[in-house]
């Protein structure tokens, strides 16, 4: 009885017209609005499952990375969304999952940009290029807010590839690599067979080696068969667990070939967009809190096989100054020769500096260097 006085006299303040239109729409949308609820507890009790294949072998600590994502991504969805991982070559080998990806082969991939070089030469630009004085996490700023996302979208556009991509994981810069006595001179690389990849290919051969790819799990044995002489892959945990240690006692740390690089974490694009909107923002944001995990995970176990890599006989030495000079000249031949032969490279390189000249002068300017107060805290070191 209550409801329909309240009804009645609600009408009586409103025009007659305008009453009966509110009260018409008001009945129609009952069987919708049931039918949106129902739905909306339908798509919060269903659960969905990701099969995503890496780049890794099961025991790298990339993989270990990836699994950390997957615990996120579980937790905060309450369970609604699983992640069955797949170390590398499970459905297809390394350059090939990008393709795997966009045919909805797998679900997701996980690997660097550099792996899909031969599809188009800028993917390399995405963490492996000159990087123009950045660190990691100056070029994620670059990603998210310097237009670097919105190139690489450009770019998988152009190539067809139906993916969306979430870059994280600052990485730390690579060491120059393995090699059977110190390199002293940029004259020492002349006719090093020299293991790398991506665009740095063409950086070491304007230097003089022999640059070529090999896969990961192929590094060790193609130095134990003298198939190259030398080779860099990524950092002391991963180098450790691949077993560079055992074939060579030189390290050579510090190096411009690669100052710096992130990790792709990428879906089938009609798979994502089909997932409900607060699982498609589970993914992207598990992916930005799994970036900042990474990078203190990364210095807790890299310094540890450091001084593992250091006990087990392994001689380290920095990188002279004439040799990085000398990666930074030919960096300066790359850009000329990339920059001539695409215009779409020349777009990303410039919008590299631009963001990189700005944000590096601050970050030089206000940030005081460590070395002082190391020596001064650790002399002994």
């Amino acid at each position: 009885m209550l409801s329909k006085i309240i009804r009645r006299n609600f009408v009586k303040l409103i025009p007659l017209g305008i009453a009966s239109g509110i009260l018409a729409a008001c009945g129609s949308q009952t069987g919708t609005n049931t039918e949106q609820s129902q739905d909306s507890l339908t798509n919060r009790t269903q659960t969905y499952t990701l099969r995503i294949q890496s780049t890794w072998s099961a025991k790298d600590i990339f993989q270990e990375i990836l699994q950390d994502w997957a615990n996120k991504v579980e937790a905060m969805s309450g369970g609604r969304l699983k992640i069955d991982l797949l170390a590398v070559g499970s459905v297809v080998g390394t350059s090939d999952l990008i393709d795997a990806v966009s045919k909805g082969l797998v679900d997701g991939g996980h690997g660097f940009t550099t792996y899909w070089f031969d599809l188009h030469r800028a993917f390399s630009l995405f963490g492996a290029g000159p990087s123009f004085g950045m660190n990691g996490e100056m070029f994620l700023g670059w990603i998210h807010y310097g237009g670097g996302q919105e190139l690489y979208n450009e770019l998988l556009q152009k190539l067809d590839q139906n993916v969306v991509s979430f870059f994280h994981a600052p990485i730390p810069t690579q060491p120059l690599g393995w090699f059977k006595k110190e390199i002293t001179s940029p004259d020492d690389m002349k006719g090093l067979k020299y293991r790398t990849l991506g665009i740095a290919l063409d950086l070491f051969k304007n230097m003089g080696a022999s640059a070529q790819f090999i896969p990961g799990n192929g590094i060790v044995s193609g130095i134990e068969k003298g198939v190259i002489d030398a080779a860099e892959f990524n950092n002391t945990t991963s180098d450790r667990l691949l077993g560079f240690p055992e074939v060579s006692k030189v390290l050579m740390v510090q190096s411009y070939h690669q100052p710096l690089e992130i990790l792709e974490l990428m879906f089938n694009k009609t798979t994502y967009e089909s997932l409900p909107a607060d699982l498609q923002a589970i993914l992207k944001y598990a992916t930005m809190a799994e970036s900042a995990d990474f990078n203190w995970k990364f210095m807790e176990r890299n310094s540890q096989d450091y001084l593992a890599i250091k006990e087990a006989g392994v001689q380290v030495y920095k990188t002279p100054q004439s040799i990085l000079k000398a990666q930074l000249e030919a960096w300066d031949q790359v850009i000329t020769q990339e920059s001539s032969n695409d215009p779409f490279v020349v777009k990303i390189i410039n919008s590299q500096k631009e963001w990189a000249k700005r944000v590096g002068e601050w970050y030089l300017d206000l940030t005081v260097e460590n070395q002082t107060a190391y020596d001064h805290f650790f002399p002994q070191s």
